[in-house]
C-alpha cells in the first residue's frame, strides 16, 4: 500500500491517554489524532482536561498510561533532557498569560527563546516581531505594551523556532475585541502557512474558525466533528442517539447549523405565541444582529435545506417543526433562556447584555451543564422576560417536556 502524503499523515496521535493526579483522573482514556496542518479547537467546561492535554502534548507534563506521539516520537519514552529538546524544537506555546520577562524588551524576550536553542539571532528575532506587526515596538518593555501587543510578543517568541505544532491555551482570553481580532488573524495566517494548531477556547465564535472541534467532558472525549461531521452543532443535545442532528453530506457547514438553530428558535417562539411561523417573517441572521462570520442568506433557502433533513415541514408560506426539529428547537430555547437567567440573576447583567451573551452561550452549554445550571438556579420557570423555560430531565416534571409538536411547538 502506498504511503499517505505527508499532509494527510497524522502528526499527533493520542491513544487511550490517561492522566491521574492522586485520586483525580484528569484524562480518562482519550483517543484521537490530528493531521499535519489542521487547526483544532479544544473545547469543554472547566475541569474537562483541556489544559492537561495541551501540557502533555507540549512535554510540560507526563502521562500516566496510554500513548502520545508527535511526528512519530513517543513522548512517554523521552528523558527529561529529551523533553526539553522536544519543547525547544517541535512546539510553540501561546498561553492566556503572556509570561514575558518584565525587565526585558520585546526583542530580548523573543531572543530569550532563541537562547534555549543554543543560539541567538537579533535579526531573526526582529523579523519575528515584524511578522506579528510589532516592528516599531522592538525596544519596548512589557509594561509599555498593551495586552494585545504583549500577546503578539508571546506569539513571536513561540514562532522563533519555526515549530510544526502550535499549542495555544485561551490565547485571546485576556484581550479586548480589537486585539482579539488581530491575534486571530495571526493564527489564520499561521494556519494558511501550514502550521498545526491546537487551541483551547471557550468561545464558539473562535471555534468556528478552526477546521475541527474536539470537545472534552470530565476527562473524556465528548465528541469530535471529524466523527460527527463539520456541521455538527456545539454540544448537540442528541449526540450519540438515533435523533442526533448530524446532517447528510448536503449540509456541511457550521454556518448552516447556526442558521438552523436560529430559525428553529424563531419557529418555536411563534408556536408559544400561537401564531403561524410565516416564512416571509423569519430571518436567518443572528438574534442580536448578524451572527459572527455568517453571511446573509434568504430564510426560505435555509428552510429548504432544513426540510431536506427533516427539521421542518414547509407548507405554502408557513414553516412547521417536525418532532425532531421541535426537540432541537426546545433545547436551543431552553439553553438560551437559562443563560439569560444565569447572567441576569447571578451576575446582575442588564437585559441587553444578558441577551447578547446568551446568544453566544447557548451554543456551548452541554446537556450536563444545562442541568447543573438549572439546578443551581432552582429550576426557574421563566427567563427574565417572563418567557417559559422548557423543563429538563433535572426538573422532575417532564409533562411539559413533551409539548405537542403539531406544527409550531
Amino acid at each position: 500500500m502506498a504511503a499517505l502524503p505527508a499532509a494527510l499523515q497524522p502528526q499527533v496521535v493520542i491513544d487511550a491517554l490517561v492522566k491521574q493526579y492522586d485520586n483525580l483522573r484528569a484524562l480518562g482514556g482519550v483517543t484521537f489524532s490530528v493531521n499535519c496542518g489542521e487547526w483544532v479547537a479544544l473545547m469543554g467546561p472547566s475541569g474537562s482536561g483541556k489544559t492537561t492535554l495541551i501540557n502533555i502534548l507540549g512535554g510540560l507534563d507526563t502521562l500516566t498510561s496510554g500513548q502520545v506521539s508527535v511526528d512519530g516520537v513517543d513522548l512517554s519514552k523521552l528523558s527529561e533532557n529529551e523533553l526539553v529538546r522536544y519543547r525547544a524544537e517541535k512546539v510553540g506555546f501561546v498561553f492566556q498569560q503572556f509570561h514575558l520577562v518584565p525587565y526585558l524588551t520585546a526583542l530580548e524576550n523573543v531572543m530569550l527563546a532563541q537562547y534555549f536553542h543554543s543560539s541567538t539571532d537579533e535579526r531573526q528575532a526582529a523579523d519575528a516581531l515584524r511578522r506579528v506587526g510589532l516592528g516599531d515596538r522592538l525596544e519596548h518593555l512589557p509594561a509599555k505594551l498593551s495586552g494585545g501587543e504583549q500577546q503578539r510578543v508571546a506569539i513571536a517568541r513561540a514562532l522563533i523556532n519555526e515549530p510544526k505544532l502550535i499549542l495555544a491555551d485561551e490565547p485571546t482570553g485576556n484581550l479586548d475585541e480589537a486585539n482579539e481580532n488581530i491575534v486571530l488573524q495571526i493564527f489564520r495566517e499561521l494556519h494558511e502557512a501550514g502550521h498545526t494548531i491546537l487551541m483551547v477556547t471557550h468561545d464558539p465564535d473562535i471555534a468556528r474558525q478552526a477546521d475541527r472541534r474536539i470537545e472534552l467532558a470530565h476527562g473524556h472525549l465528548q465528541y469530535d466533528t471529524a466523527q460527527h461531521g463539520p456541521g455538527h452543532p456545539l454540544h448537540c443535545p442528541l449526540a450519540n442517539t438515533a435523533d442526533c442532528c448530524t446532517e447528510p453530506s448536503s449540509v456541511t457547514t457550521v454556518e448552516d447549523q447556526i442558521r438552523f438553530d436560529h430559525l428553529l428558535e424563531q419557529i418555536w417562539i411563534c408556536g408559544e405565541e400561537a401564531k403561524p411561523a410565516q416564512i416571509s417573517q423569519l430571518h436567518a441572521e443572528g438574534p442580536a444582529g448578524r451572527l459572527p462570520l455568517i453571511t446573509d442568506e434568504p430564510a426560505r433557502r435555509v428552510l429548504t435545506r432544513m426540510s431536506e433533513v427533516s427539521l421542518v415541514e414547509l407548507r405554502s408560506d408557513e414553516a412547521q417543526l417536525t418532532p425532531m426539529g421541535a426537540r432541537r428547537a426546545r433545547d436551543v430555547v431552553r439553553r438560551h433562556r437559562l443563560a439569560e437567567r444565569l447572567f441576569k440573576d447571578t451576575f446582575a447583567i442588564d437585559d441587553t447584555e444578558a441577551h447578547t451573551q446568551a446568544c453566544k452561550f447557548e451554543h456551548i452549554i452541554s446537556p450536563e451543564l444545562d442541568q447543573r445550571i438549572c439546578t443551581f438556579l432552582g429550576h426557574p420557570k421563566t427567563c427574565p422576560h417572563g418567557n417559559p423555560i422548557p423543563p429538563g430531565n433535572c426538573c422532575g416534571n417532564l409533562s411539559a417536556a413533551t409539548t405537542t409538536t403539531n406544527g409550531h411547538v
